[in-house]
């Protein structure tokens, strides 16, 4: 398929700091995903596909469907997972500043993790403790192999740590994690968790001197003009915000009130910030933080967040050592709080996906993003395929420049 970057201003066309910029007039997605809307599968979606010279913004279905409430891309959503990659820049930004090295022991810190113990067997109730031989680090709490459930003492009464409802402070979900027995030798295995992110973000808090997501607000978040992501969304906000449901096989997917893991009130006493899960968005505001980093550490408004060489070397390429997982599979690729490239490469994506389905990942070498924003629960998700496909036809089409060249003057 050919398009034409010069459309009329209603279709998308601007002028910006004396730059033309163009939203691509493509209906890919929209046309791969009309069908699942249709049939009530799919009841709502934002997707987003831009790559150098064209951008295509599919907003289809509903943010609520019982109220025929368009999904929009100012809609408030909780991304969940994908809020670890925002405590890697942080992360990043500090070790930029020479105020942490990855490999520095999480102890120097946080003391409680000086003495930590590696669960080895359990039989009739009774658990076989080793004292960890290795030194966990900063690098293996943000990359998954530092030991830790996905959520602390999981199996010791109802603690839960992080930002989802009945949590605790980061610094008490440290302590806590601190005490309860390792699931591995630090360094030697891979669990994701949300837990180890949590103590990543209680790092930056002792070195800051304030609340993660006060440094986080400070440094990442307002630079970039993400004015609608945080950790307590307004009353306002929740009053358009993306409904949750759940995928149904071969029939409408069905509303669900709220997620046992993340209760409404959504915005009391009851939450905390978590760097593992937790952080309120939309998909405009999510959108400049992926920009961001597709465009190596400077923001769409030109703010740099981070040095081009970090966002290459720290979050743009996995921190793991080799090895294999317990069933037999490599380690995987896996940065600070991000999905990353074992190996760099002009085909490599890095970027994060979120419990409910949300996912951004981003190419920096060929400056291309994928976006995509829902709030479901479960499977199947048919579309999937259909999503993929309309990628591929988005990233692969032609684009024709030659009227813009020829408005510019750049064609005789």
């Amino acid at each position: 398929m050919k398009f034409n970057t010069l459309v009329l201003m209603a279709a998308g066309f601007t002028l910006a700091g004396g730059l033309f910029t163009a939203s691509a007039d493509t209906t890919f997605a929209r046309d791969a995903l009309k069908p699942y809307v249709d049939n009530g599968q799919l009841p709502g979606a934002i997707s987003v596909f831009s790559k150098p010279g064209a951008e295509e913004v599919a907003c289809v279905g509903y943010a609520d469907v019982a109220a025929k409430r368009a999904i929009k891309m100012d809609d408030a959503y909780m991304q969940c997972s994908q809020t670890k990659g925002f405590c890697g820049v942080t992360i990043a930004i500090l070790v930029e500043e020479g105020k942490l090295n990855l490999d520095d022991p999480v102890s120097k810190y946080l003391p409680e993790f000086a003495n930590l113990w590696v669960k080895t067997s359990e039989k009739d109730g009774v658990r076989t403790l080793t004292k960890a031989k290795n030194v966990l680090t900063v690098r293996m709490v943000m990359n998954h192999t530092g030991g830790f459930p996905f959520e602390i003492c999981a199996k010791q009464g109802n603690i839960k740590g992080g930002g989802w409802s009945g949590g605790a402070p980061l610094r008490q979900t440290a302590a806590i994690a601190a005490a309860c027995p390792l699931l591995f030798e630090p360094g030697t295995k891979v669990q994701y968790s949300n837990t180890g992110i949590d103590i990543g973000a209680a790092v930056t808090e002792v070195i800051t001197g304030k609340p993660w997501e006060e440094f986080l607000k400070e440094r990442v978040l307002l630079p970039l003009g993400m004015k609608d992501s945080g950790f307590w969304p307004s009353d306002a906000q929740l009053a358009h915000q993306i409904e949750m449901y759940d995928c149904q096989k071969d029939k409408p997917a069905t509303y669900r009130r709220e997620n046992a893991m993340q209760q409404r009130p959504y915005n009391d006493r009851h939450v905390f910030a978590s760097a593992g899960a937790g952080l309120w968005t939309t998909a405009a505001d999510q959108l400049k933080f992926y920009k961001m980093l597709m465009n190596l550490g400077v923001g769409e408004n030109g703010v740099r967040i981070l040095k081009e060489e970090t966002v290459k070397n720290l979050l743009a390429v996995s921190s793991r050592p080799k090895g294999k997982t317990a069933d037999g599979k490599d380690f995987g690729g896996y940065s600070l709080g991000l999905s990353a490239p074992v190996a760099d490469g002009d085909d490599q994506w890095f970027g994060h996906g979120g419990a409910w389905g949300t996912n951004c990942m981003v190419n920096w070498h060929r400056k291309q993003l994928k976006l995509w924003a829902v709030q479901l629960c479960g499977g199947p998700r048919p579309w999937d395929g259909a999503r993929a496909k309309a990628a591929d036809a988005f990233f692969n089409a032609k684009i024709d420049n030659s009227g813009v060249d020829a408005y510019t003057g750049r064609v005789k």
